[in-house]
């Protein structure tokens, strides 16, 4: 029997009316897996190949021939933007069912919300902060609204997964399942996902029931057409650092709050754009802005992703100043079809640019980071821009996957970047490290299909934290045990011990965050309140200073650091000059005006896998031509490849540049090389860090020495808790509520998270052996 004849007659009927021809295959198998077994289901498959309807398709189905007498399905989305993009494609579905659908985050209307709760059927759309909201402020009608709860579809997982905000999904379904007969069953949709069985255990976290998981076989290659061009650019200063991609999180997206089809993605199937062509230039500062613009011109809607706002915002005004110069214009309008995509732009702004994308016939052009790297529908993308490597082989298949659909090919261009060398440059400044890092990410995924695992966290002290003042505003007060009981039994604490707990709530008695009420129960204490009752401790990511930015009555974005009246920034893509500072609500009023501004953003690293550094190595040691490289980045790898054969970097790990001076080349990812650095410098090596994060500059006398230094690490290892005294506590407290963790178990939760103490001692004893040879 089909799938189809299995669904619903209504859903049947909208089958036929949107003209599909047939199923597709995650589509067939996720039918069988709900309708017929009791397991959770984890489906991976390509952006635009069906997944929310292979999981909603047989879920409404299950829905409407048994009723539920509460709300029935719970799908948690990491966006605003995509819980409405898929509530108006849910409501379309279900036009013709009594199931009613509802949206839920900060900027829909209270009496919707309302109604919808009185009501208590259907589906319910929502963002994690929305749900530990309901948790704490709901939790008297907790049991009439999701006592009956079927079904939790969690999408974009690989978003999810690996983060405290995904870890709070898990503990806010495991609260919920104590109002309910039995837990409901978990749908975990993604694209991009390097470990399906650690993402199978995460989805089903507190619960016995397997996991069923979906993954489409690839019966045809996909077409990609794809080309990496290099370039040298000028020393930059800048003024103010900012935030990489990884932690520019959308979080007003987030709520106050993409990936190639599963088709073979090989070598055979890789192709340099066949309408691309860029002419040897000397200035190839000016030729990166001037090639970008000459692409985007050739082709009606382009993505540009960058790996930090910045990047976006001078990507997008440097394209639309030459347009401009090329059409004959002296000034732009706000319907140029030029935009910003980040998460310091306005709401109204970001959703002006994903409406251009989508469904405007107008040319568009967005520069983005990882706000457009979810399944936000831009409708049919003609080309993907990356401008430099992205950290991750994840970041990348899902950017490529942001076009190439409706049966044409994905289209991507890299433009990689490298500074030009001074004339006293060292080895390491003449590498195209970023070059480098596009071939290795392209080639894992090429090769491999590989893509990074998720790193789950042993000691979520802050999210303990977090959960612990959760649980006891949703109660009031509770005694120890039973706060216990609650919160410590939560799956993801799995690996915090009964005496890491007591450490935890003796401390937050200390601090007065809790009370010890006469009676023997705890209660949220004084200084606990204003934590607490904020608006914004729904949310487990760290929040940032801001300064809204307003344009009269039109809101621009914001920016972290605080400018003076009369300087000039860039936002949204333009440059703005401050006109009044509103100090106590943190407002910003400014115009418009012409030429270049700095940027008002701070930030730190993106964290990079060793599968990646050590495909980097493998790049500069084989002979191999990859076939999407322009000629200048093929010249520069070649160059790379001499350089790395004449200098010894690729034979040995430890290579002498003068004097008592030495690199040191582990070719290992970030976690192992924040390890290999406290190692070496209890070795007495005096390591740092090449900006590049290949490698380490050390010093030693000799080769000997370092032998020596390392034989003596290696006999008396340090004690985890003696590698990590130097480091200061405020280095400790990474996460959102960390500074209210005492010390000792912020450095067990560095120990067991931050550090790669396995990986780092295989990696020293491999060295040791290489240089006893």
């Amino acid at each position: 029997m089909s799938g189809f004849t299995r669904l619903s007659p209504w859903i049947q009927d909208y089958i036929y009316r949107e003209r599909w021809t047939t199923l597709r295959e995650a589509q067939e198998h996720a039918i069988t897996a709900v309708l017929d077994t009791p397991n959770h289901i984890l489906i991976m498959s390509g952006t635009a190949s069906g997944k929310t309807e292979a999981a909603f398709l047989p879920v409404l189905t299950h829905l409407t021939d048994y009723p539920s007498e509460s709300i029935g399905v719970l799908y948690i989305g990491p966006l605003k933007a995509l819980i409405n993009d898929q509530f108006f494609r849910l409501e379309k579905m279900m036009s013709e069912s009594d199931i009613p659908v509802q949206s839920w985050h900060g900027d829909i209307d209270g009496g919707r919300k309302r109604a919808f709760l009185r009501r208590a059927q259907g589906v319910l759309q929502i963002t994690p902060e929305s749900l530990e909201a309901l948790l704490i402020t709901r939790t008297t009608e907790l049991s009439r609204l999701f006592r009956d709860l079927r079904f939790v579809i969690i999408d974009e997982v690989h978003a999810f997964i690996g983060s405290d905000r995904g870890r709070q999904i898990i503990c806010q379904l495991e609260r919920l399942s104590r109002y309910q007969p039995s837990p409901a069953r978990r749908i975990g949709l993604s694209a991009t996902l390097g470990a399906p069985d650690a993402a199978a255990t995460w989805l089903s976290g507190g619960t016995d029931r397997k996991v069923t998981i979906i993954i489409p076989d690839a019966s045809e290659p996909r077409e990609v057409e794809l080309a990496v061009e290099h370039y040298l650019r000028a020393p930059r200063k800048q003024a103010v650092a900012d935030n990489p991609t990884p932690t520019d999180n959308n979080y007003d997206e987030m709520d106050d709050l993409s990936a190639p089809q599963d088709g073979e993605f090989s070598e055979a199937v890789l192709a340099p754009l066949p309408d691309t062509n860029f002419e040897p230039v000397d200035d190839e500062s000016s030729a990166l802005i001037e090639d970008m613009h000459r692409v985007v011109r050739q082709k009606r809607k382009t993505l540009i992703f960058t790996n930090s706002r910045s990047q976006a915002e001078e990507a997008i005004q440097n394209v639309r100043t030459l347009h401009h110069q090329a059409d004959g214009k002296l000034e732009s309008d706000d319907a140029d079809g030029f935009f910003v995509h980040h998460g310091n732009i306005s709401t109204a702004l970001r959703e002006q640019a994903e409406y251009e994308m989508r469904e405007s016939e107008r040319p568009a052009c967005v520069a983005a980071t990882i706000t457009l790297e979810l399944g936000i529908d831009l409708g049919s993308l003609d080309q993907v821009l990356q401008l430099s490597a992205p950290a991750t082989v994840s970041s990348f298949v899902q950017r490529l996957g942001r076009s190439g659909r409706r049966g044409t090919p994905a289209r991507m261009l890299f433009f990689t970047l490298q500074t030009i060398p001074p004339e006293n440059a060292g080895l390491s400044q003449h590498i195209p490290w970023d070059l480098l890092q596009a071939i290795a990410i392209v080639q894992l995924y090429a090769e491999e299909k590989w893509i990074e695992p998720p790193h789950i966290s042993r000691k979520p002290f802050s999210l303990l934290y977090h959960q612990t003042m959760s649980v006891l505003r949703s109660h009031t007060e509770l005694e120890p045990d039973d706060l216990a009981n609650w919160v410590l039994k939560l799956s993801p604490f799995a690996h915090i011990t009964e005496n890491e707990y007591r450490a935890l709530l003796r401390h937050l008695l200390s601090i007065e965050h809790l009370q010890l009420m006469d009676e023997g129960k705890l209660i949220i204490g004084l200084k606990g309140e204003p934590i607490a009752h904020n608006y914004r401790f729904y949310a487990t990511f760290q929040d940032e200073i801001v300064y809204q930015v307003r344009d009269g009555s039109r809101e621009i974005g914001s920016i972290q650091s605080l400018p003076a009246i009369g300087d000039r920034f860039r936002l949204a893509g333009r440059s703005w000059q401050v006109l009044s500072i509103d100090a106590e609500r943190r407002m910003l009023h400014v115009k418009q005006v012409k030429g270049k501004a700095e940027m008002y953003w701070l930030g730190g690293g993106a964290p990079i896998h060793s599968r990646v550094r050590q495909r980097m190595r493998q790049v500069l040691i084989e002979d191999h031509e990859y076939g999407y490289l322009f000629p200048r980045a093929v010249d520069r790898m070649h160059s790379a490849r001499k350089l790395a054969r004449e200098s010894g970097l690729t034979r040995t790990s430890l290579l002498p540049i003068g004097g008592s001076h030495w690199m040191l080349f582990p070719w290992q990812g970030t976690r192992i090389m924040d390890t290999l650095r406290l190692l070496l410098a209890r070795a007495g090596l005096m390591p740092r860090i090449d900006d590049s994060g290949v490698f380490f500059y050390i010093t030693a006398l000799d080769e000997q020495f370092v032998i020596s230094q390392l034989t003596e690490l290696m006999k008396k290892p340090p004690e985890p808790e003696k590698l990590i005294e130097s480091i200061p506590t405020r280095a400790l407290q990474m996460d959102k509520y960390d500074p209210y963790v005492p010390e000792d178990l912020l450095r067990a939760a560095y120990i067991a998270d931050r550090l790669d103490l396995v990986g780092a001692y295989a990696w020293l004893e491999t060295l040791m052996q290489r240089l006893s040879r």
